[in-house]
């Protein structure tokens, strides 16, 4: 069980995030250098240096977003010079990918981050350049909106690259994608010229997936434990029905794989932020805010709790909770993960989206008077603290990396494993990199009393939670 500091705040971590930003310059640098548009996309790193990784084009958005972020947090203009050229250059692929999911991750931490930089004013406005990314954003939400499936319970999701019977827990973090194209009161187009709310098919797949995808204890299955995440649901085509929970990367349908519990702990009280953006009347024709927020919340919750009950001290999580070589290592929740071990790998990236997720939630029900909160907020302190010391955070000037110690695909055997070793440890990973640089935005803006740090664009700031 996680050892939550209660006495952390933003402003003590902002020593270890400046040396982060540090270190995180030199890499997005290294690879820059080395790298080539025709190798396709980063993916994670073979002895420190990084390695694409044909399944899907999922990472590019996290290696020209992560320039963007760099730029935001420590103004150096080079960094937006980088990022915003490598958008127009690469990503217009990215923007109609009628096969993947994951348009939320390639497209909002590009377009939608420049965009963002326009509106909060951190570089000039340009009419023209603006309209470009809001049309590329307007696009890539309703192009991800059309990979719908519909359920025998009148809701629906959006399907994964697996095919319209699967709805992935990543894509809860993919919605940003439809929350920013209908913010720019766009919609998908269909037969008959139907317009299809973006607005609607974002909540019916938050409701599907927290129906499906996120246990609450209420004998689901044989191992139905509150908070625990299925990677992913299967559905019977022919009726919509719900037929049973599978995974792609964890190690079984009914364990946690942890990196699919984050996305669920970062995904919902982000969308529960955007749903502060909308008014009551936007909301009030798909059951109103209330009831939408309960099971946000509920999920939300369910898994932020498992997640505490089931990591070790220190916050960062072995790769997936039902691992079977977990048994090897003893009572390894009441001491911090150990990625050196024999047995089975931790998952670093896990935690930094974990980490935001736990901040946002926290940060959410302190300004609403739950005393849930200040537990919440202060367990993403503590991950994030953890995160951005030895031997998570690089200082090899050698290696492309930032964050160590994160894995990719266990059950495939993607990961490198060093000599000697049984098990992958000491690589990196796009996401794992560009989600610690999130985390660690989210926080120094907290620490200085800038604007909250949203995908959507600038709100008040946050020095009341400093």
């Amino acid at each position: 069980m996680i050892d939550i500091s209660p006495t952390l705040t933003p402003h003590d971590l902002l020593p270890g995030i400046r040396k982060m930003w540090e270190a995180s310059g030199d890499c997005i640098n290294g690879i820059e250098e080395s790298w080539s548009a025709d190798q396709g996309s980063p993916v994670f790193t073979v002895n420190g240096k990084y390695t694409a990784q044909g399944w899907t084009e999922w990472t590019q958005g996290f290696q020209f977003g992560s320039a963007l972020l760099q730029f935001d947090a420590t103004a150096d203009e080079t960094f937006l010079e980088l990022g915003r050229n490598k958008t127009v250059q690469l990503m217009a692929p990215h923007v109609s990918h009628i096969g993947v999911h994951d348009h939320g991750f390639n497209n909002v931490s590009t377009y939608g981050a420049l965009r963002r930089l326009i509106l909060e004013g951190k570089i000039p406005t340009d009419q023209r350049e603006l309209d470009f990314y809001e049309l590329a954003l307007k696009t890539s939400g309703a192009v991800q909106a059309s990979r719908w499936s519909d359920t025998f319970e009148g809701d629906g999701y959006i399907y994964s690259f697996n095919g319209p019977q699967s709805l992935f827990c990543d894509t809860i973090r993919s919605l940003r994608s439809l929350a920013l194209a209908h913010q720019l009161r766009h919609c998908l187009m269909g037969e008959n010229d139907e317009a299809i709310s973006l607005l609607e098919r974002l909540l019916l797949h938050a409701r599907t997936t927290a129906r499906c995808n996120v246990f609450y204890g209420e004998g689901l299955d044989s191992y139905d434990v509150r908070g625990r995440v299925a990677h992913e649901s299967i559905f019977n085509l022919n009726d919509g029905r719900y037929r049973c929970p599978s995974t792609q990367q964890g190690y079984s349908p009914f364990t946690t794989w942890t990196r699919g519990a984050a996305w669920i702990i970062a995904g919902y009280p982000e969308q529960i932020e955007f749903l502060d953006s909308l008014s009551d009347d936007e909301l009030d024709i798909f059951g109103g805010r209330e009831q939408l927020e309960v099971f946000m919340f509920e999920a939300a919750i369910a898994a932020c709790e498992y997640y505490i009950s089931e990591t070790p001290i220190d916050g960062v999580p072995y790769w997936d909770t039902g691992a079977p070589g977990l048994t090897q290592l003893g009572n390894y929740k009441e001491r911090a993960a150990d990625p050196f071990n024999q047995f089975e790998p931790v998952d670093s990236s896990a935690a930094a989206i974990a980490a935001q997720g736990f901040i946002r939630l926290g940060n959410i029900l302190k300004q609403r008077g739950n005393d849930a909160g200040e537990r919440y907020f202060q367990t993403g302190l503590t991950i994030l603290n953890t995160l951005l010391q030895e031997p998570y955070l690089s200082f090899d000037a050698s290696h492309q990396g930032l964050l160590l110690h994160s894995v990719y695909h266990r059950p495939r055997g993607w990961d490198h494993i060093p000599e000697g070793s049984n098990i992958p440890y000491g690589e990196s990973s796009m996401w794992g990199d560009y989600h610690l640089r999130e985390a660690a935005l989210l926080t120094q803006r907290i620490a200085n009393g800038e604007p909250y740090y949203t995908f959507f664009g600038p709100i008040e700031s946050s020095e009341s939670n400093s």
